[in-house]
């Protein structure tokens, strides 16, 4: 990654580097997310604003923007599911005007699972496709049709990747596929099962993926037994092994059985090679984030 953002500074000198998710308020107030904004510690690299995952909430755009003018680097999530091609263009390039300097890409979870059920979906281009278009963007100056931009944008490129997919050969084709599509960040599903992140992160280091992009492990805090428990009924999520449950219906107080188990997680993944940082996940408890910073001793 060119050196033009706190996160890529970070990758660049090889240290951890430690983002953080955002869920943007239902709610057409600025003052709410500079509330969120003071959730994050110093030690945050970047933060990834959510573009309505399960629900309906304020615009990812003006959040990032929000957070960039609070001096909190953005990374501006972009779902394919809810944009088109000119809407995806248009708001690169208004968001790299207003201070965002990295983007996730993403084809999003179908409409129906909850974010508006009777919506129409876009579905135009998919995340691969959308990290060609803004890596030719970046490298050659040019919009998504190809046609030359008065200047050209200076910003990062980030995926998703399911270290979980099985057979492990599938996924680590599906991995090569979005860094040859311009991926140089690969935030992972939350980890859970570090034995079988370890399986995917040997044969993501046996084809040399790790030398090609940076992988970054994300991490999940509970607030509930009930949210792990449906979490772990949901088809296709990352596998949460029983005695994570255990370990919440074992303590009286949840939260703070959750933030361990995290830190727990944590201290193993960063010793893992190839991993270049850990992304903590909030599901809208942004409020834990500098808890499991701190108890994870990842600052």
């Amino acid at each position: 990654m060119k050196a033009m953002s706190r996160l890529s500074e970070k990758l660049g000198s090889g240290k951890l580097a430690l983002t953080a998710a955002c869920l943007p308020p239902h709610d057409s107030d600025a003052v709410a997310i500079k509330k969120l904004a003071a959730y994050f510690p110093a030690a945050i690299d970047s933060v990834v604003v959510a573009d309505n995952p399960s629900k309906v909430r304020g615009s990812a755009l003006a959040c990032a923007a929000l957070l960039a003018a609070e001096k909190i680097e953005p990374m501006l999530s972009l779902l394919t599911r809810d944009r088109n091609r000119i809407a995806l263009e248009s708001d690169v390039l208004g968001a790299v005007a207003l201070g965002v300097k990295n983007f996730l890409c993403l084809t999003g979870a179908h409409q129906t699972l909850g974010a508006s059920p009777s919506a129409a979906g876009a579905f135009d281009i998919d995340a691969v496709q959308l990290c060609q278009s803004l890596a030719k963007m970046a490298a050659q100056g040019v919009d998504f049709d190809g046609n030359k931009l008065p200047s050209a944008p200076n910003f990062g490129i980030a995926a998703s990747i399911h270290p979980y997919l099985r057979p492990v050969e599938l996924s680590v084709l599906q991995t090569k596929k979005k860094i040859a599509a311009g991926a140089q960040v690969l935030l992972t599903d939350p980890i859970f099962d570090v034995s079988g992140f370890e399986e995917w992160m040997k044969a993501v280091r046996a084809a040399g993926l790790d030398k090609q992009a940076a992988i970054i492990a994300s991490v999940l805090p509970f607030g509930s037994v009930a949210q792990a428990e449906f979490l772990k009924a949901r088809s296709g999520f990352a596998p949460i092994p029983d005695d994570v449950i255990a370990k919440l219906k074992g303590d009286g107080d949840v939260e703070t059985a959750g933030i361990a188990i995290v830190a727990d997680i944590a201290a193993k993944l960063k010793a893992i090679p190839g991993v270049r940082g850990i992304h903590i996940l909030s599901d809208g408890c942004e409020a834990m984030v500098a808890k499991i910073v701190e108890e994870a001793r990842l600052a």
